[in-house]
This record gives C-alpha cells, sequence and structure tokens, in this order.
C-alpha cells in the first residue's frame, strides 16, 4: 500500500480567514489559500485547482500505461481538467470535471487512442475516487 499526504492550517473565519497547504513532497509548502483565493481570484491556490492537477496528471499516467499495453509510446500528452463548483441548494460541490487531452502518439490511429482514453478517463486512481462527479472528456489525437 502506497500513502502520501497533503496537509492544510486554517486560521479565522470563512471569508477573513487564512489557510496554508502543503504537500508530503514539499513541492507545495505552506501555499496561500483562502476564500478570496478560491471565489474572488486572488493570488494562492484552492481545493478545485488542487484537484485537477492530480487528476489531470493521474490521467495522462494512466493514458501512458494503457498505450503501451498496446505497445504505442506517446511523445505527449497534454491534459487540462477543469473542476466546476457549483452553489446547490445544501452548499457548494463539484459536480463535473472535463478533461481536455492533447496526445502526439506515433503509430496510433483515432480509434486506438479514444478508446485508451476512455480506458484511462474510467480507470485512472483519481477518476474512481471522484466517482460521484460527471466526467467528461474532449481527447485529440496530433
Amino acid at each position: 500500500m502506497i500513502k502520501k499526504h497533503g496537509s492544510a492550517k486554517w486560521q479565522g473565519g470563512l471569508k477573513d480567514g487564512t489557510g496554508h497547504v502543503s504537500t508530503e513532497t514539499g513541492v507545495l509548502s505552506d501555499q496561500p489559500y483562502g476564500f478570496n483565493t478560491r471565489f474572488e481570484g486572488a493570488k494562492g491556490t484552492n481545493p478545485e485547482e488542487l484537484i485537477g492537477a492530480a487528476h489531470a496528471s493521474c490521467f495522462s499516467m494512466a493514458l501512458s500505461m494503457i498505450l503501451g499495453q498496446h505497445e504505442l509510446t506517446p511523445d505527449s500528452i497534454d491534459t487540462t481538467a477543469t473542476v466546476s463548483l457549483e452553489e446547490k441548494d445544501d452548499g457548494f460541490a463539484i459536480t463535473k470535471i472535463h478533461l481536455d487531452v492533447k496526445a502526439s502518439v506515433p503509430g496510433a490511429n483515432a480509434q486506438q487512442f479514444a478508446d485508451a482514453a476512455n480506458t484511462a478517463k474510467e480507470n485512472c486512481p483519481v477518476s474512481k475516487a471522484l466517482a460521484g462527479v460527471d466526467i467528461t472528456m474532449d481527447a485529440t489525437l496530433a
């Protein structure tokens, strides 16, 4: 079993409070987050962009693995995960993640690539963790 961790510290109320988020590796170290970075575009990070980065990176690795199982090696896979946060009757919820994928895979045809991308979308560990979210995708083979 592999275990990784991230941590957050929060001080104050929702709108006037401040937080800092860090990762085990130190890649993120005391990065600021708060109401203003989440809802008002202030400098810093927020949970949605962190989920987007996690999903994009996990998906890209899974796609590379699946292509490799078919003896195809990508030159590049560029994935952007757009995370939608919406206000609902019972509060805010992450309702949708859209994966926009552009890849260069020598020797792959459009159907092979589409099949591999769909398999990665359904089976990467982050997609599985986010099973309650509507995950859509546009995948383009260059």
